[in-house]
C-alpha cells in the first residue's frame, strides 16, 4: 500500500448493507465476496469489512444494517476507477438480490498527524 503525503485528501467510502436473509452464513456470504471481490485494487490505502457489533446499543447506534464495508482510497480518481471495474460490477450481480437496502457514504478526509494503522 502507498502512504500519501499528509496534506493529501483522501476518499473514504462506507458502504453499510441491510440483508433480506441475515443469517451469519449469508453474512459471511457477502463479507468474502467483499474480501475476494472488492479488495485487491489499485488505489486502496485501508480496506476492512464486518458484521455489525451487536452488542452496541447507544442511542445514536444505527442498528439498521448488518454489514459495513469500509475502503479508503488514495482520492477520487482511484475510487471512481474502482466503481467501474469488472469485479466490482460482479460483486454487486452476484449480490445484490440480498440487499434490502445499501447506503453509502462517502467523504474526503485527511489522515491526522501521527495516526497508526
Amino acid at each position: 500500500m502507498t502512504q500519501p503525503a499528509p496534506t493529501a485528501r483522501l476518499l473514504a467510502h462506507n458502504v453499510f448493507f441491510a440483508l433480506h436473509d441475515r443469517s451469519p452464513e449469508a453474512c459471511q456470504r457477502l463479507l468474502g465476496a467483499c474480501r475476494t471481490l472488492l479488495a485487491p485494487h489499485p488505489g486502496i490505502l485501508f480496506f476492512a469489512c464486518g458484521n455489525r457489533a451487536p452488542e452496541l446499543h447507544r442511542d445514536v447506534n444505527d442498528l439498521e444494517f448488518d454489514v459495513g464495508l469500509h475502503i479508503v482510497f488514495t482520492d477520487q480518481a482511484a475510487h471512481d476507477t474502482y466503481q467501474d471495474t469488472e469485479t466490482h460490477h460482479q460483486f454487486i450481480a452476484e449480490n445484490k438480490h440480498n440487499w434490502r437496502n445499501v447506503r453509502v457514504f462517502d467523504s474526503l478526509v485527511a489522515a491526522s498527524p501521527g495516526a497508526t494503522a
